[in-house]
């Protein structure tokens, strides 16, 4: 019986060749990518490879190798995709990316549309993203927004798309998907809510607390010090401001941002109710102009796959092969299409780089559909 030592020399042996012959073929992939290139043709043939697998399989001794041999040419025919992308890419062959390389994003005499009323976050966000001069005006919806940036009566939306801890929001997900827009940058702002009421008023005043259901879950623990209040949901933080400030009603109160109280004229009652580093909205800048800023590293892209088993693997290599990091990732239904997903990612890059274009030409190619949703 060989002892450990003589079966990992064995072992070591055997790698060798294998590195050995699999060198020999990727440059046999070099010579088909030459030949596709001069012959226009696609470099994913699913039926060939599907047939090649099928073949492979088969010269396996037992059912368990048969499928360890599978998916070890899954996996070899993957890499000789990706260096026929790269190929490829360097010979400039396929579609360029449609997007115009600036060196800032402009904002002179820019309109920015934000969702909501003064006072909002997403209007803290804009005045952080684009100064406290900007020229601008709001909409009741999301919708609404992104309507006045297709018809050209704003240059930028600010839209809030995800909070670190209630999650994403899907709707602006599904609205980039619709309306074709670009995200050109984005802003971080950091929940702090305060309790605010009428000037001259009290805690012992208030009977009834307006704001957001998020807003009103977050300062749960603060609300059940006073049972004696009544919470009561509203449209959303600044909203409810400004519905305190409207109703004149020293028994009211509302939950939203400092900045809130200052824009409406109210008196904070109760500073910091909920306020913490680790909660922060995130907002994207969206345009209708496909841009990015000459120094921007992240980039956002959406893509649809086959409804077949691997295929999201498959898809996420190319990011792994091309040493990019994915930093993000989130799943949409598609409409009309029971139990199938579009895919959201964030990964780090500028579509500039090699690599980038690298990893988007693989998945263009392997994807059902992909699209660029932004690099900022």
């Amino acid at each position: 019986m060989l002892d450990l030592l003589e079966i990992r020399e064995k072992i070591d042996a055997i790698d060798s060749q294998m590195v050995k012959l699999f060198e020999e073929r990727m440059q046999l992939c070099s010579d088909v990518a030459a030949y596709k290139i001069e012959n226009g043709k696609e470099v994913m043939d699913r039926k060939r490879e599907q047939e090649k697998l099928d073949a492979l399989g088969k010269l396996a001794s037992n059912s368990f190798n048969q499928v360890g041999v599978e998916e070890l040419f899954r996996q070899i025919m993957a890499m000789s995709r990706k260096l026929q992308y790269r190929l490829l890419q360097e010979k400039g062959v396929g579609e360029p990316i449609p997007f115009e390389k600036v060196s800032s994003v402009p904002m002179q005499k820019a309109r920015v549309v934000f969702q909501g009323v003064e006072g909002a976050y997403s209007f803290t966000a804009m005045h952080s993203f684009f100064g406290e001069s900007i020229e601008n005006f709001n909409v009741e919806t999301w919708r609404e927004a992104m309507e006045a940036i297709k018809n050209g009566e704003a240059d930028y939306a600010v839209l809030p798309i995800e909070n670190s801890t209630a999650g994403i929001v899907a709707d602006i997900y599904d609205l980039l998907v619709e309306y074709h827009h670009s995200i050109v940058g984005e802003q971080i702002i950091q929940v702090d809510h305060a309790l605010m009421g009428l000037k001259n008023s009290s805690l012992s005043d208030i009977k009834t607390v307006y704001s957001h259901p998020q807003a009103l879950a977050q300062c749960k623990k603060f609300l059940e010090r006073h049972p004696e209040w009544k919470a009561e949901t509203y449209i959303n933080t600044a909203m409810a401001a400004k519905k305190v400030k409207d109703d004149g009603n020293m028994t009211q109160a509302a939950i939203a941002s400092p900045y809130a109280a200052q824009c409406f004229g109210l008196q904070i009652l109760k500073p910091h109710v909920f306020s913490s580093e680790h909660n922060s909205t995130r907002f994207i800048i969206v345009s209708k102009y496909e841009m990015y800023a000459e120094d921007a590293g992240k980039i956002s892209i959406c893509f649809e796959i086959p409804h077949e088993s691997g295929s999201l693997y498959n898809i996420l290599s190319h990011f792994i092969y091309n040493n990019l990091n994915m930093t993000k990732i989130e799943s949409r239904p598609i409409q009309g299409r029971n139990w199938e997903y579009r895919f959201f990612v964030d990964f780090e890059g500028n579509l500039g780089d090699s690599a980038v274009k690298n990893a988007l030409r693989g998945i263009r190619e392997e994807a059902n559909e992909l699209r660029i949703l932004g690099n900022y």
